[in-house]
């Protein structure tokens, strides 16, 4: 029997189109700017990123806080009440304690309800890496396989999914504590980019360096013409934060490079946002290696 429900939470960063198109239910994550609390929506009901951005740019701080084990626990409920199995594809257990959070959830509720089965599958990504996987996985349920099929599937192929990066301004990274102040006061000086990549613990680690904008960028697709598997015949996710041209930029050199057919663009969401902040660039690909 297919009946069961494929959740997630906002750091995937899925349109609200898709998230209809792929009948996934989706756990907003929470961000505070200038002392107001807000939910981190797919339709982006309660911010536009736009404004997200520019209030970034502006000089406004964004803090955000991971999903406590009593929200996953009150999504969960109902669907095991109706019968259903749940399958939840959380954020990387590397940046955020939200995927702890649903484990213990999934845990607590199993104990409740011994007839249904909910499995949390730790992502290891952000952004639309994890959006890529919730896609997969949302096709898969509509092809008609089994939740046990899908976890299985997601679980043996989420380190061949890559993500590669970069940022515009450094000083988001620093407040983070991603990079130092000296490495940002410098690389800013000298507009130097860091490209960066997702490791197999779901941490975010720097990988090399560009000079200059349209470096950062190029070295992206780059590093997908070293470990891309058959990219013609992929759907290639990108995301940004606040800089569409950008992003374009780069979906056009992917597809003049590989053939590839499919991309879809979308914001990087204010959870992941705000510690990338405005002009990140993320490409979202299958590969050979991470």
């Amino acid at each position: 029997m297919n009946d069961y429900v494929l959740l997630t939470d906002s750091s995937a960063d899925l349109t609200d189109e898709m998230v209809r198109e792929l009948d996934v239910q989706v756990l907003p994550l929470c961000f505070t700017m200038e002392d107001k609390t807000y939910k981190n929506w797919p339709d982006n009901r309660e911010i536009d990123p736009g404004d997200f951005y520019r209030s970034l740019r502006e000089g406004a701080m964004a803090t955000t806080s991971a999903v406590n084990v009593g929200d996953y626990t009150d999504a969960l409920t109902p669907y095991l009440e109706e019968g259903k199995d749940v399958l939840v594809l959380a954020f990387s257990s590397g940046l955020s304690a939200t995927c702890r959070s649903a484990q213990i959830a999934a845990e607590e509720l199993m104990e409740q309800f011994p007839e249904r089965k909910v499995y949390v599958v730790d992502t290891l990504f952000a952004s639309l890496g994890q959006g890529l996987l919730v896609w997969y996985a949302a096709r898969m349920k509509q092809e008609g396989k089994s939740m046990d099929e899908v976890r299985d599937w997601v679980e043996e192929n989420k380190l061949h999914l890559c993500h590669w990066f970069t940022v515009d301004d450094l000083m988001f990274l620093k407040r983070g504590g991603r990079i130092s102040s000296a490495t940002a006061v410098l690389g800013t000086m000298l507009s130097i980019k860091p490209v960066m990549h997702v490791d197999d613990e779901g941490h975010l680690i720097k990988m090399g360096t560009a000079r200059g904008r349209n470096a950062s960028l190029k070295a992206l697709v780059d590093h997908m013409a070293e470990t891309a598997i058959d990219p013609g015949n992929q759907v290639v996710f990108i995301s940004h934060g606040d800089c569409l041209e950008d992003a374009q930029k780069v979906a056009e050199d992917v597809k003049t490079r590989f053939g590839v057919k499919e991309v879809v663009i979308n914001y990087v969401g204010p959870v992941i946002g705000a510690h990338s902040g405005p002009g990140t660039v993320a490409l979202f690909f299958m590969g050979s290696k991470r």
